[in-house]
């Protein structure tokens, strides 16, 4: 076991030593081990009160930095400090970053260009086809998707990624330990062979809700932009948005009915400045030149393959379907005239083919 690393994670589990105090602490100095060896009065003139002097002189941090070693050791995760260099690059660069990140999964990852898609917890069939869509069509082309984890439009982002055989980052309001929410078991299992599961908080964290604002300042601190897809006036993410804006990153927009609460956020941050977009070129074209040019290389081999024909039964379903909502397999039936063997061969095909999504109860909707 690191002693160095000990030290470090220690350190972030200090009570009363935040991220903002821990840089000014390592400013100071130089190293967690250093931090600990200060005397009283060093630590007193940096505006430390006595019960967190006390604390950080106790032996209590260190012991409980080897228990969380040893948590992550049996699972297979792995604790990243600001000196690792696989800690996200854009990430380091922020006003507040934590010191320490737990990581589970393909850890290279973190290093490379993301971008952050958001959105509520209750989207509209549209809002989960356009950022499924989204997700694809910029993982296909190198980009890292990060999101929250949550229900809906971050689970959607997740899920588009992995289609797409691509790369994705879940950043969590709890420890590694914790599923939140529990149905997203077999999503995290997934998202850790492809891609990472990030946190600062350690195991045993429960999901919280002052734990989430933290969270949203990683989600946008290790993108290039945060994309908003569908979101309330008051969100977690116009909060995501607005740390965005702080840490100069891109803010990005899906437009959406203005009769539609689920559009009130997104339209809003349009009208205030941020990106439209209709589709994926739309975020490229604001990245920076070199990453620009690598997804646009992907994009000259991507334009190569060819796409599948249709049948005419195909066709024909296919224009029974709409991209904003969803058909019935029972309306499916009436007006596609097909029956039933036949229908479901056709629905199968669409699927192969990258033309339809399945939604729960039996619900299909083109794809964008």
């Amino acid at each position: 076991m690191s002693a160095n690393l000990r030290d470090w994670i220690a350190l972030s589990l200090v009570t009363g030593i935040g991220s903002r105090t821990a840089a000014r602490l390592l400013e100071r100095f130089g190293s967690p081990t250093d931090i600990f060896a200060a005397s009283r009065a060093e630590l007193q003139a940096l505006g430390l009160e006595d019960e967190t002097i006390d604390r950080l002189h106790s032996e209590e941090p260190r012991r409980q930095a080897e228990i969380e070693l040893r948590k992550l050791a049996r699972v297979g995760a792995e604790a990243l400090t600001l000196e690792d260099p696989r800690y996200p690059p854009l990430l380091r660069r922020i006003y507040d970053p934590p010191i320490v990140l737990y990581a589970w999964g393909q850890v290279d990852v973190l290093t490379a260009p993301a971008l952050a898609i958001v959105g509520t917890r209750r989207p509209s069939p549209y809002g989960v086809n356009v950022a499924t869509q989204l997700a694809r069509d910029l993982a296909e082309r190198g980009l890292v998707i990060v999101s929250g984890f949550a229900r809906g439009i971050d689970a959607a982002a997740h899920r588009g990624a992995l289609e797409a055989k691509g790369r994705t980052v879940a950043v969590l309001g709890t420890g590694l330990d914790i599923t939140y929410p529990r149905e997203h078991r077999a999503l995290a299992e997934e998202i850790r062979h492809h891609g990472v599961l990030l946190t600062e908080f350690p195991m045993g964290v429960s999901p919280l809700p002052q734990n989430f604002p933290f969270r949203n300042r990683i989600l946008s601190g290790m993108s290039l932009g945060v994309v908003v897809v569908e979101a309330a006036e008051h969100s977690g993410s116009l909060i995501t948005a607005r740390l965005a804006l702080e840490q100069d990153r891109e803010v990005f927009a899906i437009p959406g009915p203005i009769t539609a609460l689920q559009s009130r956020g997104p339209n809003y941050l349009i009208k205030c400045g941020a990106k439209l977009v209709q589709y994926w070129r739309d975020v490229v074209e604001e990245l920076p030149l070199d990453i620009r040019k690598e997804i646009l290389r992907r994009e000259e081999v991507l334009a190569l393959q060819p796409e599948l024909p249709l049948n005419e039964s195909e066709q024909r379903v296919l224009d029974v379907l709409q991209f904003d909502a969803p058909t019935h397999i029972d309306e499916l039936l009436v007006r596609s005239g097909l029956p039933v063997p036949e229908l479901m061969r056709v629905l199968l095909e669409l699927e192969v083919k990258d033309k339809i999504r399945q939604l729960p109860g039996k619900q299909f909707v083109k794809k964008l």
